[in-house]
């Protein structure tokens, strides 16, 4: 496997608009993804964007940082395997379908990071190829957190036939708390996040991509309602979502959560009660 390593992360915005302008030429059908891995070894947590982060998102700062801000962390890694020569699929087009993370132990502000995406997955769908983008970090040598980011690229074909895909459940339980997103909410996550893909920043750009207005991240919808169960979730778990429909800006969203067993099922809804966000959290 071939490896990339990076002095530092690579800064996501100028990597974010290289990969969504690289779309000539692009194969239509795949076969394979690139074995590369990209790294970054011994990385410094920023404490004062982490802050502002919590803050953006309704986290409460901690010590212990959460599993989206490790994403965060690896976003600009993503990019970074996105915009090598050989990866078939630009960003342009690509829906970002589902994100699964474990937090295998707790995770300090002060702790250095080893930080590393790969690419795996390549799967065939009703409406294209699914892969995943799989992140890994690791503290004095030990896996702390894994995180797969499943996307969509539409209009692509692979080998084999499509599997059907196990969704999260919805609670099944009224909203439980009510959130209202403003218009500035995407470029105040995007400041802070790394991700500067217009469709959150403006709506011109958001219509010319097929939406009627900027939408807003869907890691921060995944943030906002892990930062709901803040106080639930424990040390270590795992929560897997599942992003089924874009959440304009500006707008209204419910949140509504409910215990599974040893889990917690959650749901972000639009104001007519269609589920926009659905995950789940699990203990090891």
């Amino acid at each position: 496997m071939a490896e990339v390593l990076y002095p530092d992360l690579p800064a996501g915005g100028p990597l974010l608009l290289r990969s969504l302008v690289r779309v000539g030429g692009r194969p239509r059908r795949v076969s394979a993804l690139p074995p590369t891995v990209v790294r970054v070894r011994g990385h410094r947590q920023d404490v004062a964007r982490l802050a502002r982060y919590d803050e953006v998102c309704g986290y409460t700062l901690r010590d212990a940082v959460s599993p989206t801000w490790i994403h965060v962390l690896t976003f600009g890694l993503q990019l970074a395997l996105m915009s090598q020569r050989d990866f078939p699929f630009g960003l342009a087009g690509l829906v970002h379908v589902s994100n699964d993370m474990t937090l295998l132990a707790p995770i300090h502000v002060a702790d250095p990071l080893d930080l590393s995406v790969r690419a795996s997955g390549l799967a065939p769908h009703r409406r294209g190829a699914t892969f995943d983008l799989l992140g890994e970090a690791q503290v004095d040598g030990q896996v702390v957190w894994q995180g797969r980011s499943t996307y969509l690229a539409r209009g692509v074909a692979v080998p084999g036939e499509p599997e059907p895909r196990m969704r999260a459940k919805d609670p099944g339980v009224r909203d439980s708390q009510a959130w209202r997103l403003p218009a500035d909410l995407g470029r105040r996550y995007a400041a802070v996040s790394g991700d500067v893909n217009p469709i959150h920043l403006s709506a011109l750009a958001a219509r010319a991509f097929g939406f009627p207005s900027m939408i807003v991240h869907g890691m921060w919808t995944h943030a906002r309602a892990l930062a709901a169960l803040e106080g639930r979730l424990g040390t270590t778990y795992r929560v897997a979502v599942d992003f089924t429909k874009p959440i304009p800006l500006p707008g209204r969203v419910g949140f509504a959560a409910q215990e599974d067993g040893d889990g917690i099922r959650f749901a972000v809804r639009s104001r007519s009660g269609t589920a926009c966000l659905l995950g789940d959290v699990t203990h090891p």
